[in-house]
């Protein structure tokens, strides 16, 4: 047969019931393909933002108004009977032409009083003193000062410890010396400051062992990673205990907000890294530390080691790895972690839906911005003030809110990114309105997601960890310099007097060197 000759076609059936029945599978058939590219755009805008664009999920006011105008447009009621109502309670009236103030400009301020001065002065000769008219010398009445900021180089000093020995002129024995001082590392080169240097270096300013190392050998002296690594190994395991003090205090919390980052690791098994996990849980103001824990994997297993002797409320992410946590005890009849939920999650599933629904998705981010806008009214208020400010101002729109998700999922295809927002949001409800009991829990996990950004920028420099006990000892020293942040100290300083101070400390007094409690050592 010619390839020129067309394909025979199969014979249509005339029977109505037969032809009815292929138009219907027809049509199904092309709606699982929309809803199937449709899918695929959304994954492919999301990827395209992530890796294009901006991460921040910031939305204009001109945009939401946008969206409750075509919603009155199309004859959709969100809530309350009248759209437009419903955007002037959320956003306000519109801005009046002139009454946005420019913004100030950018000048130069003082420098800080506490750094070093050097005067240098400029005075005249004898010859340009003289005056042009009589010829005196002129004399000085005030002077003019012009401050320039300079930079000078990090030095390195060799400490020399000199001990004295003594002994008995007449028998010539019983030789003492002077007692040792106690060292960072028994034996060790680098001093107090030099390791402190190093571990924050790497965990604090993200600058990878191999790049310090050549700052080194710019300052003549070559010390190799390799070095570094077990510098940064033995003042890990120095720093150990005061981490666990700080989990036992953690532990201790009415809250604790937590989340994981994913940590490339270096597996002489594999061609390639495999993925390991820091965990970090964040005490409450009464217990205020930032503690890291590393594992293997992302085992729901971690968090509930961690975790097992935790009474109170646990916020996180919808991880099915906490769930184990939420059961409820049949003895008492109640839970020992309450979950807590996320509403930046839910607004950031609402935002990246916009894709496929930009009206609906922008009118239930517009709800979720008036909720922040009752927590910056809340801000600085007590426990129980807070509460009372959220059962007033929030609750209710926390009902609205909970209606129109209910509504609006009737009206879209169940597998669509508006409609697995709102499934998230939905099953989520007791978890994400848990907070407006509770003065002392927040309306979403971000300071979890804060203290993890150190990590991923960190990330990116020194790119994997070189093995699972590099991992535990990268959570150690974050857990240090991140809960010195969390009280202003300045990491350094705070490293170095630890470093110098623990290892004679008394273990049962660990409790006066965390962050809170922390009093500089008077000899440096």
């Amino acid at each position: 047969m010619s390839s020129d000759q067309p394909e025979p076609q199969p014979d249509l059936t005339d029977d109505p019931a037969a032809l009815k029945q292929m138009v219907r599978e027809m049509t199904q058939h092309i709606q699982e393909q929309n809803r199937r590219i449709e899918q695929l755009t959304h994954q492919l805008d999301l990827l395209l933002r992530r890796t294009f664009g901006h991460r921040a999920e910031t939305v204009e006011e001109s945009q939401l108004r946008l969206a409750f105008a075509e919603l009155a447009r199309e004859g959709e009621e969100p809530v309350l009977p009248v759209p437009q109502i419903e955007a002037e309670n959320l956003l306000g009236p519109p801005p009046e032409p002139g009454s946005i103030k420019p913004r100030k400009g950018h000048g130069r301020g003082r420098l800080p009083e506490h750094l070093r001065r050097e005067r240098i002065e400029y005075q005249l000769s004898e010859a340009e003193l003289a005056c042009p008219d009589c010829g005196h010398l002129r004399e000085k009445f005030g002077e003019e000062i012009r401050e320039e900021l300079d930079y000078v180089p990090a030095s390195l000093v060799v400490k020399q410890h000199v001990r004295f020995k003594y002994a008995c002129r007449d028998c010539q024995e019983h030789v003492v010396v002077a007692p040792s001082p106690s060292q960072p590392i028994e034996k060790g080169l680098p001093g107090a400051g030099l390791l402190a240097q190093v571990l924050v270096g790497k965990f604090g300013d993200h600058l990878p062992l191999h790049r310090q190392a050549g700052i080194f050998q710019r300052h003549g002296l070559r010390i190799s990673p390799s070095t570094l690594g077990d510098w940064v190994e033995q003042g890990a395991e120095t720093l150990r205990p005061l981490v666990l003090e700080m989990k036992r205090s953690v532990l201790c919390s009415h809250v604790i907000p937590t989340d994981d980052t994913p940590v490339p690791v270096l597996d002489r098994a594999r061609k390639h890294t495999r993925l390991g996990r820091l965990w970090v849980y964040l005490g409450d103001e009464e217990h205020p530390y930032t503690v890291y824990e590393y594992s293997p994997d992302r085992s729901g297993k971690h968090p509930q080691k961690f975790l097992e002797n935790f009474r109170g409320c646990l916020q996180a992410d919808a991880y099915a790895g906490y769930d184990a946590l939420y059961q409820v005890d049949p003895g008492t009849g109640e839970a020992r972690v309450l979950e807590v939920g996320c509403m930046a999650h839910v607004r950031r599933k609402f935002y990246e839906a916009q894709t496929t629904d930009v009206v609906r998705s922008l009118a239930t981010v517009a709800y979720i911005r008036l909720l922040y806008k009752v927590e910056k009214e809340a801000r600085g208020l007590d426990p129980p003030a807070r509460r009372a400010l959220r059962q007033e101002k929030a609750k209710p729109w926390l009902d609205q809110l909970k209606t129109w998700l209910e509504a609006q999922q009737k009206e879209v295809l169940p597998k669509s990114p508006f409609a697995e927002a709102a499934h998230y949001a939905l099953s989520q409800w007791t978890a994400l309105t848990r907070y407006l009991d509770d003065g002392r829990l927040e309306i979403d996990n971000n300071a979890a997601e804060r203290a993890l950004r150190s990590v991923a920028v960190g990330r990116k420099a020194w790119t994997f960890a070189g093995s699972d006990a590099g991992g535990e000892r990268a959570a150690v020293i974050y857990s240090v310099i991140q809960s010195a942040r969390r009280h202003g100290l300045e990491p350094f300083a705070y490293l170095r007097d630890l470093l110098a101070r623990i290892p004679a400390h008394s273990q049962l007094r660990l409790a006066e060197l965390l962050p809170d409690r922390w009093t500089p050592s008077e000899t440096k």
